[in-house]
């Protein structure tokens, strides 16, 4: 298993170079995983990329480097401590760099001969692959698969140049991943809403959710759907509720920022009973924030978000695959329960990019799509709010039958027509918070991950689930007795496996990328269960295997940073 990091400036490629060594290391045989760490600007600064790949699957990143490519000096004194001391730093002659660890080439020299200067870092994934003793032939099919026709042959010469240019050090063993997939999170979060036969997308551009919009964008003509570069959230979000009551399917995607300004009509989804998918994809805040960091800090904001009291179902994605698994089923629940499903992601999970095997879809589309009740053309007026012992009520479509279907965001009666009245209230209320009780027979359980006798129980949602399995596996290598509950439905929680395991462990630890665990919080509130102590980060950075490890060995517990 090795660990790469390649960086730059902004403008310096480092966005290509790290998608097209992805690619050609999958197409070679081996699981990859990487990550994005870029800032809010379009030139300059530092950005770096990290690749880590094997002959097993990877979910998560750790913070020592095998290898570096260094563009400039300053991914070299940021990064070198990282290093371990069989590792190599690749970089261009023409830095300063005095360390037994360099590989120094004429980079920029090679690239410049070839006529372009920015195809130096093609030369750097050819010395790249022969460093690992790749073989040449796959870089050689990606690059005319990823770049524009104009620009291949000069990349397909750069790339063997710099393969010519150096000795092999290292040997990997791939294993056959040629046929997964290879996609980041927020890719699989849109596959998953194509899955459910999403026929609306309205959104405003905020990272890092833009990366939905665009490839839905892409893919509208193909898949039939209408997406829509709304003027702001507030539109984007009433857009999605209009085409919801109008029969499609609909979701938008924005961050806490924007998710901020959907909150007034959140709760008109709440009353008026409309299905509708919102993903939030988490950066850190408050205002403005880190626009391109990550963190887990919106859990509590979005499951108590706007006026009132109603129903609502938060779902956090865990890897890749949920991305895409989870999305579908938000639909289905969406429009069973009529009721909003917002899907929790942030930035690490929305950005990074992993292998993952084809997603199997058998039995996926029979929870999808409920029976609606619709009725027949003697059904006047329509009672679009009809008491339910379930809370559930029939949910036509305007304009499918001669039943005019009426909806208000003023409390209403079971004719959508606005009541005042206290008994009319209490019933609406009721059955609208009665669906609840019903979608608790649904939720998911946390998967659990580690021994089960375990002594010390990690608690964690969301992203933070595959750097948690990797710690724990580490740490019962190591003697230890550990286990990890990690939670995808938060909201309603479920609460089976918690009080199980939580009855066995000496130790109970939430891990949280939040400064106040707020998943520790949301268990004590409705679990009557108190963790032990935390690990925290707030840095706007992903918390790796290592942080884990390290906040694991600390006894007093306590945030990393």
């Amino acid at each position: 298993m090795y660990n790469i990091l390649l960086g730059g400036a902004a403008g310096d490629g480092i966005e290509t170079m790290s998608s097209l060594l992805e690619r050609t290391l999958k197409k070679s045989g081996c699981y990859v995983f990487s990550i994005r760490d870029f800032m809010s600007r379009v030139r300059g600064g530092h950005n770096f990329a990290q690749v880590r790949f094997a002959s097993e699957a990877i979910a998560a990143h750790r913070d020592t480097l095998d290898g570096i490519f260094a563009v400039d000096q300053t991914t070299y004194d940021q990064h070198h401590q990282r290093l371990h001391d069989r590792g190599f730093i690749l970089c261009d002659v023409s830095l300063n760099i005095e360390d037994p660890r360099a590989i120094k080439l004429p980079l920029k020299e090679i690239a410049k001969r070839l006529g372009n200067p920015k195809v130096m870092s093609s030369v750097a994934i050819g010395a790249l692959l022969k460093l690992f003793s790749f073989p040449l032939d796959y870089a050689l099919e990606v690059i005319p698969e990823n770049l524009r026709p104009d620009l291949v042959d000069v990349n397909l010469k750069a790339v063997t140049e710099g393969f010519d240019a150096v000795e092999s050090q290292f040997q990997v063993t791939a294993k056959n991943a040629k046929q997964d997939l290879l996609l980041t999170g927020n890719t699989a979060l849109s596959l998953g809403a194509l899955a459910a036969n999403i026929k609306f997308y309205s959104a405003y551009p905020m990272s890092p959710s833009t990366t939905i919009l665009d490839y839905l964008a892409a893919q509208s003509a193909k898949m039939n759907i209408v997406v829509e570069q709304a003027e702001d959230e507030i539109a984007a979000i009433n857009m999605v509720l209009g085409a919801s009551y109008a029969g499609a399917r609909a979701m938008t995607g924005t961050s806490g920022g924007g998710f901020s300004l959907m909150v007034e009509a959140l709760g008109f989804a709440g009353i008026a009973e409309i299905p509708v998918v919102i993903a939030n994809i988490q950066r850190p805040g408050p205002a403005t924030g880190f626009p391109t960091r990550t963190e887990q800090s919106d859990l509590k904001f979005v499951i108590s978000a706007s006026q009132g009291e109603f129903p609502r179902m938060v779902i956090a994605l865990r890897d890749h695959t949920d991305c895409f698994f989870q999305t579908a089923r938000a639909f289905g629940l969406a429009e069973k329960y009529q009721m909003p499903v917002i899907l929790l992601s942030d930035q690490y999970l929305a950005d990074s990019a992993a292998t993952v095997a084809v997603f199997d879809t058998n039995g996926l589309y029979s929870d999808l799509f409920p029976e609606k009740s619709v009725p027949g053309n003697e059904t006047k007026p329509y009672r679009r709010y009809q008491l339910t012992e379930s809370g559930i009520s029939p949910n036509s479509i305007p304009g499918e039958t001669e039943s005019l279907v009426r909806i208000d965001s003023d409390e209403h009666d079971e004719f959508g027509q606005i009541t005042e009245s206290a008994d009319v209230r209490i019933q609406m209320v009721d059955k609208r918070m009665n669906k609840l009780e019903l979608l608790k027979k649904e939720l998911l359980e946390p998967d659990f991950w580690g021994d089960e006798q375990c002594e010390t129980l990690l608690i964690g949602f969301g992203s933070t689930a595959g750097a948690i399995k990797e710690a724990i596996t580490i740490l019962n290598a190591q003697g230890g007795h550990y286990g990890a509950l990690l939670f995808g439905d938060v909201y309603p929680l479920p609460q089976q496996k918690l009080k199980q395991y939580a009855a066995l462990a000496t130790e109970m630890v939430n891990v949280e990328q939040n400064a106040t665990g707020q998943l520790a919080s949301l268990i004590r509130e409705n679990a009557l269960i108190s963790c032990h102590r935390s690990i925290l980060k707030y840095d706007g950075r992903q918390m790796s295997v290592d942080d884990i490890l390290a906040g694991i060995q600390n006894p007093k517990g306590g945030q990393l940073l």
